[in-house]
C-alpha cells in the first residue's frame, strides 16, 4: 500500500475517532484526551531521544519516556483530578534534577560526555511535552470539547490540505525552504486556507464558544486560524531540521504513512500553545 493511501486511511479513521472521544467522553475534563496527550508526549520524547543518540547524545529510551511524560502528566493531575497546582513545578524540578544527578554515578572516565547527556536530558524533558500540555490546558475552558475539536481540525486540516495541494499543484514551486525541499508554496497556501476557513467556520457554527468582545468575532477566528496555521508549519519544519541533522527520513515507523509519533504530532505540539494563547486573548 503506497504512502498516499495510508495517509488517507489514517485520516479517515483517526479524525472521526478523535472527534467522538472529545465530544462524547468529557469525563473529568476530558481525561481520555489528556491521557492521550501524555502518552503521545512520552513516545515522542522517546523518539526524540533516539534522534539525539544518533549524534552521540545518550538518552536511554526509558529515561526519555519518563522525562517526556512529566510536564503533561503534571497538568493532567491538576486539570482532571484537582491536584494542587504546586505539583506541576515540583515535577518539572524533579525532572530537571535527574539529568544533573544521574552522571554523578557514572564510572570513572565517563565524565567527559556528561555535559552532553545533561543537555540531552533537558531537551527530552522540554520537547514535545512542554508543548503538548497546552492541549490539556484547553480542557479548562468552557465549551472545551468544541475548542479542542476546532484546534485539531485547524491543525490537521492545515497539514492534510498542505499535503494535498502540494501533490496537486506543487510542481515547479518546491524547494523554497532548503530544510524541506519537498514543501511547496502551493502546499503552504492550501494549508493556511484551510486553517483560516476552520477559524471562520467555528465562529459561525459554534458561536457559543467563539464570541469575541475585543474585535469582530469573524476577524478573531481568522487570526486564530492564521496564528495556529503558521505555528503548525513551523513545527513541521523544525522537526525536518532535527531529522536532517541526523540523516533520517522519519522519526520512527509506528504510524502508517506518517513515520513516527513525532512526525505525526510536530505540528500539533507547536500550534497548541499558540492556539491556546490566541483563544484566551480573543475569546476566553
Amino acid at each position: 500500500m503506497n504512502t498516499s493511501i495510508q495517509r488517507l486511511l489514517l485520516f479517515a479513521i483517526t479524525l472521526p475517532l478523535a472527534a467522538a472521544m472529545i465530544l462524547l467522553v468529557p469525563y473529568r475534563n476530558h481525561l481520555i484526551v489528556n491521557i492521550s496527550a501524555v502518552v503521545l508526549s512520552a513516545l515522542g520524547s522517546m523518539e526524540f531521544g533516539m534522534l539525539l543518540q544518533k549524534r552521540g547524545r545518550a538518552v536511554h529510551p526509558l529515561e526519555a519516556l519518563a522525562l517526556g511524560s512529566l510536564a503533561p502528566l503534571g497538568i493532567t493531575l491538576q486539570v482532571s483530578f484537582g491536584v494542587h497546582p504546586a505539583l506541576f513545578p515540583a515535577l518539572l524540578a524533579a525532572g530537571a534534577a535527574w539529568p544533573l544527578i544521574s552522571p554523578v554515578f557514572s564510572p570513572a572516565g565517563a565524565f567527559k560526555d556528561a555535559i552532553h547527556a545533561m543537555a540531552a536530558g533537558f531537551s527530552t524533558l522540554i520537547y514535545p511535552g512542554l508543548f503538548m500540555l497546552w492541549i490539556i490546558r484547553m480542557a479548562q475552558f468552557a465549551h472545551a470539547g468544541i475548542i479542542i475539536l476546532v484546534f485539531l481540525l485547524m491543525v490537521v486540516g492545515n497539514d492534510s490540505s498542505a499535503w494535498a495541494a502540494g501533490m496537486l499543484f506543487g510542481k515547479g514551486n518546491r524547494g523554497i525552504i532548503p530544510v524541506s525541499p519537498n514543501k511547496s508554496l502551493a502546499g503552504f497556501i492550501g494549508g493556511m486556507f484551510t486553517a483560516l476557513l476552520v477559524g471562520a467556520a467555528a465562529v459561525f457554527l459554534t458561536p457559543q464558544a467563539f464570541v469575541c468582545k475585543k474585535i469582530p468575532s469573524l476577524a478573531a477566528g481568522i487570526l486564530l486560524g492564521a496564528g495556529s496555521g503558521i505555528a503548525a508549519n513551523l513545527g513541521d519544519l523544525a522537526e525536518s531540521v532535527m531529522k536532517r541533522s541526523v540523516d533520517v527520513k522519519d522519526s520512527g515507523f509506528i504510524v502508517p504513512g506518517r513515520g513516527g509519533i513525532l512526525d505525526s504530532i510536530d505540528s500539533i505540539a507547536f500550534a497548541s500553545p499558540v492556539f491556546y494563547g490566541l483563544y484566551w486573548f480573543f475569546f476566553a
